[in-house]
C-alpha cells in the first residue's frame, strides 16, 4: 500500500523554519567571514494528490441507501405528480408505479421497496386487498392513500398492519415526511383524524374482542403510555405530558409493541380501541 502512494503523492520542498545569523537562502557564513554555499538537505512532505482526497464515508462504512418507494393509484396524473415531489429528495428514489392492486403486489415482490404509497379505491384489485397482501407477503410498509379522512377502508387498512394513512391533496413536504417516518418505522398518526376515524369505526366494524389479558403484562407505566398513544399523541407530546425523557417514551413504546406482539404503533391503537382498554370518544 505504502509503495502504491508514493507513486501517487508529489513531493513538495519547503526550506527549514530558520536560518543562521547572516545567512541567506544558498550561502553559508564560514569561520571567519568568508562566505560558503550551503548544503541543506531538503524537507519533503508528502501531499497527496486532490483525485486521492475524499469526503466519503470513512472506510468499512456503507453510504445511507435512499429510501425506495413503490406508487400504487389508478390515476397517470396522481402518480406523475408523487413522482416529481418525491424524486426532489436526496435520499428518496421511486423504483416503480402500479396503476391497480394486482400490479401493486407484482411490484410490492420483485422490487421490495421500502415503503408503498397505496390508494384505497383501485380497480382489478382495490388497495385494501393489496394492502393485506403485501403486509402479510413482503417487508415493505404501506402508506393508505385516500381522499377522505374518515373512510371505513382506511380503519381496516389500519387493523391489518398498514403503517398509516394520507390524504391525497396533503401538502408535498408533508408527503416527503410521512415516507421518510413510515420508512423509519414510525407509525403515521395525525391525532385529530386518527381520533375521529377510530371513533367512528371502532364498534362498526370491529372483530371479535381481543382478550384484555392480553394487556396484563404491560406495567402501570406502559398502560399510561398506550393510553396517551391510542390518543395519537407523538412521543414528545407523551413525554411532556408524563413528565419524563422522550427517550424513556421510546423505551415504552418499544416494549408496548414487543409484550402485544405488534408491528407498529398503528395496531397498538386500534388494538387499544378494540380490546376496550380506549373506549372512542373517551376525553382523557
Amino acid at each position: 500500500m505504502l509503495s502504491t502512494l508514493r507513486d501517487l503523492v508529489a513531493p513538495v520542498v519547503r526550506l527549514p523554519d530558520y536560518l543562521p545569523a547572516g545567512a541567506s537562502v544558498g550561502r553559508g557564513i564560514r569561520a571567519g567571514g568568508r562566505p560558503v554555499t550551503m548544503r541543506m538537505p531538503p524537507i519533503v512532505e508528502t501531499r497527496l494528490p486532490v483525485s486521492m482526497i475524499s469526503t466519503s464515508p470513512a472506510e468499512g462504512v456503507p453510504a445511507a441507501r435512499p429510501t425506495s418507494v413503490l406508487i400504487a393509484d389508478d390515476q397517470r396524473l396522481v402518480r406523475a405528480g408523487f413522482r416529481v415531489i418525491l424524486a426532489g429528495e436526496p435520499d428518496i428514489v421511486v423504483v416503480g408505479e402500479a396503476a391497480d392492486g394486482v400490479q401493486a403486489i407484482e411490484l410490492a415482490r420483485a422490487l421490495a421497496p421500502d415503503v408503498v404509497l397505496m390508494d384505497i379505491r383501485m380497480p382489478t384489485m382495490d388497495g385494501l386487498a393489496a394492502a393485506r397482501q403485501v403486509i402479510s407477503g413482503t417487508a415493505s410498509r404501506v402508506l393508505i392513500l385516500t381522499t377522505f379522512d374518515a373512510d371505513e377502508y382506511v380503519y381496516e387498512a389500519l387493523r391489518m398492519g398498514a403503517s398509516g394513512f394520507l390524504l391525497k391533496d396533503a401538502p408535498p413536504d408533508q408527503l416527503i415526511g410521512a415516507v421518510r417516518s413510515v420508512a423509519a418505522g414510525n407509525a403515521l398518526i395525525d391525532p385529530v383524524i386518527t381520533r375521529r376515524l377510530i371513533s367512528r369505526f371502532a364498534h362498526a366494524v370491529r372483530p371479535p374482542s381481543v382478550q384484555p389479558g392480553q394487556l396484563s403484562e404491560l406495567t402501570s407505566r406502559e398502560l399510561d403510555v398506550l393510553r396517551l398513544v391510542a390518543r395519537g399523541q407523538t412521543n414528545a407530546e407523551i413525554a411532556d405530558e408524563l413528565v419524563v425523557e422522550e427517550s424513556t417514551v421510546k423505551t415504552h413504546v418499544s416494549r408496548i409493541l414487543l409484550k402485544l406482539g405488534l408491528r407498529d404503533r398503528v395496531q397498538a391503537v386500534v388494538l387499544a380501541y378494540e380490546c376496550g382498554f380506549v373506549v372512542p370518544d373517551e376525553r382523557l
